[in-house]
């Protein structure tokens, strides 16, 4: 889907016409060819509409004659819903200067440029390229912060579960969480990287311009802070996942620990009982009138001293 924006009585509004409009913003479904037809109608390369495209692809900048390729990720929450994958993952969004136009595109519809769609981005003019960017990168930060934040309320309502039950379904939740912290450090390492070099090369021609030079040092620092936020929690889940597995083994222990116990003091009366099974001649009490009621008495005596003994012994119990 291609669509044409551009800024109306301080509103963004789709407009018909190319030539209309200051940034184009483009994501699925496309139509046969339209891809074909969008990079010889902006002239720009089709590789920076298709690496864009791509989940795999990593942040990185590209120049070619006129037009300059940024690509950076952005966190999205993950729509396959299985308990296996990650509760949120991320996507690149491809942002492509020429000397006419902004153009973006995406391989889904991303809750980062949704924002500049429904007008919830103040002082944002499309026409004012430099500052698109850097309101691009300022409000996928500021995404990476806000899900960073629902995702340790999660943790913390899950350790708060697995207080009282060590539950396979919350494990599985916290291994969730754990998949979407890896995809955010990898994201805002390579996300930091990116700036920092777009920054010392000059790649947005702002230089020490005000307040372009500021905002920019701003969300390098916003980046830097959410990259910690993440490696942060990941160390905090990674101990907490070591904490619990070494619970639920310990617990195992105790467990077999006390099952063992009481097959032992089983062991003694049912011994005494497979004795007096056998076909055997001479065995004692086998002549006496009330033999059984005797052995059994003798079987519950030897099972109660067998507990007797394990009760005393401080490093069995």
């Amino acid at each position: 889907m291609v669509s044409y924006l551009a800024k109306v009585d301080g509103m963004i509004k789709e407009q018909d016409a190319l030539h209309q409009v200051p940034w184009v913003n483009l994501y699925p479904p496309f139509e046969h060819g339209e891809l074909d037809r969008m990079s010889k109608e902006l002239g720009i390369p089709l590789d920076f509409l298709t690496d864009s495209l791509d989940v795999d692809e990593r942040p990185r900048y590209e120049r070619e004659d006129e037009a300059t390729f940024i690509l950076i990720n952005s966190p999205v929450l993950n729509d396959e819903g299985k308990d296996s994958e990650a509760i949120y993952i991320t996507i690149p969004i491809g942002i492509i200067l020429t000397p006419t136009h902004l153009i973006t595109i995406s391989s889904d519809e991303n809750p980062t440029l949704e924002k500049f769609l429904e007008n919830r981005v103040k002082n944002f003019n499309p026409a004012d390229r430099r500052l698109f960017v850097l309101q691009i990168f300022e409000q996928n930060v500021y995404r990476f912060l806000e899900f960073l934040k629902k995702l340790n309320l999660r943790r913390n309502l899950i350790e708060q579960e697995l207080y009282h039950s060590s539950r396979s379904s919350e494990l599985q939740q916290l291994l969730r969480i754990e998949k979407s912290l890896v995809y955010f450090v990898s994201s805002l390492s390579t996300n930091e990287l990116l700036k920092m070099k777009i920054k010392r090369i000059d790649l947005l021609k702002i230089g020490n311009e005000d307040p372009y030079a500021d905002l920019f040092e701003d969300i390098i620092i916003d980046n830097s802070q959410a990259l910690e936020m993440s490696n942060v929690y990941t160390n905090i889940l990674n101990g907490t996942m070591e904490a619990y597995a070494s619970i639920i083994s310990n617990n195992l222990n105790v467990i077999i620990h006390r099952l063992t116990i009481v097959t032992i003091i089983l062991l003694v009366p049912s011994m005494v009982a497979s004795f007096y099974g056998m076909n055997l001649d001479n065995m004692p009490f086998t002549n006496m009138k009330y033999a059984f009621p005797f052995i059994i008495i003798i079987s519950f005596i030897l099972g109660l001293g067998v507990v007797y003994y394990f009760s005393n012994k401080d490093d069995i119990k």
